[in-house]
């Protein structure tokens, strides 16, 4: 395999979260470990669950979101995986539902799971952010990305999750400009 070494799928550990928007990265694991047959194994050190797709550890921080990052900076900094070879899946609220915008470095764009990230990591791993839909009127913020997606909004997340597996395995095996020029076009 290339130039990626872990992909952190961001969300919240639980039943009670597991269909929400802030999931999402969860999903994408989930659907990408599918496709290649892989299962997840908890790694109580860690505080993760981890599958193996040949040389890349795909991650699930079971930390809670806010705090991915205790979980995802010791093991990158265990097995000694540069923050260049790491990849972060979030929602992003800013993003209209099912849009992907992959990107090299930056900044958290006030999402709290990659905040987490940035203050173990640095600001140089790969986002893969998946636009989860802004919260309509007054509702609050974390209700949005806390609440599950609509009957009507599942064709467009379930595209859009097989487009960020996509994605991933173009990193892996092309490199982040090259996934960037084909996946960050307006669908």
């Amino acid at each position: 395999m290339g130039y990626l070494r872990l992909v952190a799928g961001l969300g919240n550990p639980g039943r009670e979260y597991a269909l929400t928007r802030h999931n999402v990265g969860f999903m994408v694991l989930d659907h990408l470990a599918a496709r290649r047959g892989l299962t997840f194994s908890p790694e109580k050190k860690w505080q993760c669950a981890v599958a193996r797709w040949d040389d890349i550890l795909l991650v699930k921080p079971l930390t809670f979101m806010n705090l991915s990052g205790e979980s995802v900076g010791p093991l990158s900094r265990y097995y000694r995986i540069e923050p260049q070879s790491v990849a972060a899946v979030v929602d992003d609220v800013a993003l209209p539902l099912g849009r992907l915008r992959l990107r090299a470095s930056g900044s958290d764009g006030g999402h709290n799971g990659l905040k987490s990230l940035i203050a173990q990591l640095g600001p140089d791993f790969i986002r893969v952010r998946i636009g989860v839909g802004l919260a309509p009127g007054r509702e609050e913020l974390v209700d949005h990305v806390l609440s599950d997606f609509e009957p009507s909004e599942q064709e467009a997340i379930s595209a859009a999750i097989d487009h960020a597996v996509s994605a991933i395995e173009t990193v892996t095996a092309e490199g982040v400009a090259s996934a960037m020029n084909k996946f960050n076009r307006a669908e």
